[in-house]
């Protein structure tokens, strides 16, 4: 059912806006008396989510009893950070998502279904795990907050995703993320059906109808003068509020080129993107729109690591960013990444396929660390001389030489494409 519908190209709700649609789909819903929130992390920042969950806690007060971040494997969330996204909201009532030992299966999703799905290219069965507070919490409302934008694994993210991938456990997140990447990342950005999302929908259909979701999804993307704004809010316990969440985020979020892009700079906010994990959204986001022999520059002064989870890390480090054949053969003869799809997933996203380079500039990785995972380095601050984020724009920029690049502040917000490459993938 859908509780709550607003949005267009142009609409930029403000925050007694998002306020009095939020109020107006709550009161639908009826009395409560044990609400769980379920928001992103501190790396969807931007969502306004974290104000959307706070104008919840005002709304429900004591009988909100948990804030459960969907974490999936990123690194939990610092008191400093909850209370930058949250606001006044209470920190005693949030919960740490343990995407290794916190979870519980609610039901199998079977083989013949995801080797149907991806066209052949796998032949595994799929739990539909989520966090044990869902599942045995007693909670007559779980509240699932999110913003709807173009994603590498599942095509647009959020609604159940933010369920079975952001509470979920190991083997879901491996399995999810390796059936995406097997299937073609090209394939999937900027479309709200895909082989991931098939799979997601059958676990909601089949297991998840005890579990008392609704959601709540934005839609942000940034004017003609870059500023970011919201563009829509759609609440709903079907799928409904995410189709007309994903048609509008395809509009905003999705930016055509008319031709393919030699060099690209992208900036990595150090508050946000603090490993390749996340950073590479430069990668995945751009890559669409780059042509063959060109450059991505990635400016990243938060740099730090390569996978927030430590296992993750070490096995980036130790096969690299090669090329999705490599990383299929390597999967297949090596048990660790076997055991964690995620992260073989994650290297075959983080490829150029040896179509462009990659150059990174990282604040706290050296050269020989950036250069040992199969990307090129170079010195932060004199890229930043070159390529200064205060004074470029996001768009087409040509500098003091004659050089034309093509900037983007922040990756997570959009998805760059040539057209004629996003039509034919």
């Amino acid at each position: 059912m859908l509780y709550y519908s607003l949005g267009s190209t142009t609409t930029d709700l403000s925050h007694e806006d998002l306020k009095k649609a939020l109020f107006a789909a709550l009161a639908k819903l009826g009395n409560k008396s044990k609400v769980l929130a379920i928001p992103p992390d501190y790396t969807r920042f931007h969502s306004r989510a974290g104000e959307i969950t706070e104008m919840a806690w005002q709304y429900y007060g004591e009988k909100m009893m948990d804030i459960l971040p969907a974490l999936g494997t990123h690194t939990p969330m610092k008191p400093a950070n909850i209370g930058h996204m949250f606001g006044e909201t209470p920190l005693n009532l949030f919960r740490e998502h343990d995407w290794r030992n916190d979870v519980v299966s609610m039901g199998e999703v079977p083989a013949e279904f995801l080797h149907e799905v991806s066209e052949g290219r796998v032949n595994y069965s799929w739990p539909a795990q989520v966090n044990k507070l869902l599942a045995f919490g007693g909670h007559d409302l779980i509240l699932s907050v999110g913003q709807v934008v173009p994603h590498e694994v599942i095509g647009m993210a959020n609604h159940n995703k933010n369920i079975f991938v952001g509470t979920g456990g190991a083997e879901g997140i491996n399995k999810s993320h390796f059936l995406g990447a097997a299937y073609g990342m090209e394939r999937i950005m900027g479309r709200a059906d895909s082989p991931v999302r098939k799979v997601l929908d059958y676990a909601s259909d089949h297991f998840g109808k005890s579990l008392p979701i609704v959601y709540v999804l934005t839609v942000l993307g940034k004017d003609e003068n870059g500023i970011l704004k919201t563009r829509g809010i759609y609440v709903g316990d079907d799928r409904e509020c995410f189709d007309l969440a994903a048609e509008l985020s395809l509009k905003v979020n999705f930016i055509k080129l008319p031709k393919p892009l030699k060099k690209v700079v992208v900036y990595l906010d150090p508050s946000e993107f603090k490993s390749t994990w996340l950073g590479n959204k430069s990668i995945y986001r751009t890559r669409m729109a780059i042509d063959d022999g060109g450059e991505l520059i990635v400016l990243a002064p938060g740099l730090m690591e390569f996978g927030e989870d430590k296992e993750i890390d070490r096995l980036i480090r130790k096969y690299g960013y090669v090329n999705t054949p490599e990383i299929l053969d390597l999967t297949n003869k090596n048990e660790e990444l076997k055991n964690n799809l995620s992260a073989a997933a994650h290297l075959i996203h983080g490829s150029t396929e040896k179509r462009f380079n990659v150059t990174y500039c990282p604040g706290n990785l050296s050269k020989e660390e950036i250069n040992s995972v199969n990307y090129s380095f170079g010195n932060l601050g004199e890229m930043s001389k070159i390529y200064n984020p205060s004074v470029l724009k996001d768009g087409f920029n040509t500098l003091p030489g004659g050089e034309e690049i093509f900037y983007i502040s922040n990756p997570a917000l959009g998805l760059w494409a040539y057209e004629d490459r996003f039509n034919n993938s």
